[in-house]
């Protein structure tokens, strides 16, 4: 296990949150939820604040119009047909039905959500949320079409980010804007409430290149069922519904995930992570090496 890594300033960089070790071992919260300051301005009023800071996520019912999803769900449309797109590596394709299931880095692949990326509504809480300016750690945009789509199954995005990405602080924030409708049986998202407020380190080292497998199904870095029902017990399993165009902010340490989706209604959505540009990647804290780019990303230029 590293203790003490070197980012690209020389500086060392203490392990807040060990992982990947011979045990699972839980880790009390370092870091704030909610970075800005009280009543620092932006688009998410006091009370929702709150609300992300208590339960580790927020609901906007609205985020963007019908117009909008329909431009962005024609463009979602557009990438996953095209073959250039399902032949490059930054695709991951479904091992049973061979369809894509997500296109990584879809904000440098295409100008529509390079523009949905900027746009005040999302860039601007996501600023709210971490204090400071912010750049897309990962975006990618994910495809679960009906009839047997696999889910992704429960874990904390930051103990990946952390492990294998190098990030060291939990100053990141998630966003999930539906193009489809969630319904309660097409696999949607799944949190546990309160999560965010201790890290689960996880048991088992992680392989050479597992990110080529974990995009498919997780292994490494994925809790125990007996930690999963302890958590599951303390804090309960909240599930989004809700129609096109709504979104889901989320810590980048809540505990999540979402179900097959046997139903035929599809189930897709863009998906944004903002880092803080004072939270930039250093080496991995339980990995050989970083993931590609297209994954964690190491260019830490602030969205404008």
């Amino acid at each position: 296990m590293i203790d003490v890594l070197t980012n690209p300033t020389g500086s060392a960089t203490r392990d807040l949150y060990p992982t990947r070790g011979a045990t699972e071992v839980t880790t009390p919260r370092q870091d704030p939820v909610v970075w800005s300051a009280p009543g620092a301005e932006g688009p998410i009023t006091a009370g929702d604040l709150s609300g992300y800071e208590r339960d580790g996520f927020l609901a906007v019912d609205q985020l963007i119009t019908d117009e909008e999803v329909a431009l962005y769900r024609a463009e979602l449309d557009r990438l996953v047909a095209d073959p250039a797109v399902r032949a490059d590596e930054r695709s991951v394709v479904e091992p049973a039905s061979q369809s894509v299931r997500s296109v990584f880095e879809v904000h440098k692949l295409s100008s529509v959500f390079a523009q949905l990326v900027r746009d005040p509504r999302v860039v601007g809480r996501a600023r709210q949320i971490l204090g400071s300016d912010v750049y897309v750690h990962q975006s990618r945009i994910n495809v679960k079409p009906g009839f047997g789509a696999s889910g992704f199954y429960w874990h904390s995005d930051f103990e990946t980010w952390h492990a294998e990405d190098g990030l060291p602080n939990m100053r990141t924030v998630s966003v999930s804007i539906a193009l489809t409708e969630n319904f309660d049986t097409n696999g949607g998202l799944m949190i546990m409430p309160g999560s965010h407020r201790h890290f689960l380190g996880c048991a088992g080292e992680t392989p050479k290149d597992n990110y080529k497998k974990s995009l498919q199904m997780q292994d490494a870095g994925t809790p125990s069922d007996e930690a999963l029902t302890r958590m599951a017990d303390a804090h309960g399993i909240k599930l989004f519904t809700g129609r096109a165009g709504s979104a889901t902010w989320f810590d980048c340490n809540c505990m999540h995930g979402s179900g097959d989706n046997i139903t035929p209604y599809a189930r897709s959505n863009v998906f944004i992570v903002f880092n803080s540009v004072e939270n930039t990647a250093v080496e991995p804290f339980a990995a050989p090496v970083p993931r590609p780019d297209f994954i964690g990303a190491r260019d830490f230029t602030p969205v404008r």
